[in-house]
């Protein structure tokens, strides 16, 4: 079982004004796995308050993966990727290079993203967009591999010839 941690980054959604769609597809999608929410949180596109949160979840609440939604754009209050980059001991960058891959095949803004993706200790972090639809469209990349990078994490394998 994978537990997982969600953050979505959104002001609006952090002052009550907006509800989590993006938050629920990822709920969702972990169904398709083994997996179950362990936290979820939605705060503010505040660089520090991100950062603490996903130190708190991998580190505290000792979750497998993090998926975070939102604050991934151009807009200067878009910061995920910062505070993702400020907490991660080593970066993936084959995930969010798939990911914007297979976007791209639907719309060229998907160059636009910044996500990253990394691991802190034995935590995978993945910045995923912040539109529910892109959302869904990123996790059909990335959950048949999910599994296995947690069992490397883990420990549980390390093979990953066939």
């Amino acid at each position: 079982m994978i537990k997982v941690g969600i953050l979505t980054a959104s002001d609006k959604g952090s002052a009550g004004e907006r509800i989590d769609e993006s938050g629920k597809v990822i709920m969702n999608a972990l169904k398709r796995i083994d997996a179950k929410m362990a936290d979820y949180v939605v705060v503010p596109d505040d660089k520090d308050t991100i950062a603490a949160n996903l130190v708190r979840m991998a580190d505290i609440v000792g979750v497998d993966l993090i998926l975070t939604t939102g604050g991934t754009g151009f807009s200067p209050r878009d910061i995920t990727p910062e505070a993702t980059l400020s907490v991660i001991d080593r970066e993936a960058p084959g995930i969010p290079e798939a990911m914007r891959q297979k976007s791209l095949q639907i719309t060229p803004k998907a160059m636009l993203s910044r996500a990253v993706a990394g691991l802190r200790g034995k935590t995978l972090i993945i910045n995923l967009p912040g539109s529910p639809k892109a959302v869904s469209e990123c996790l059909e990349v990335i959950l048949p591999v999910l599994t296995h990078a947690i069992e490397i994490l883990r420990g549980d394998t390390g093979e990953c010839a066939r």
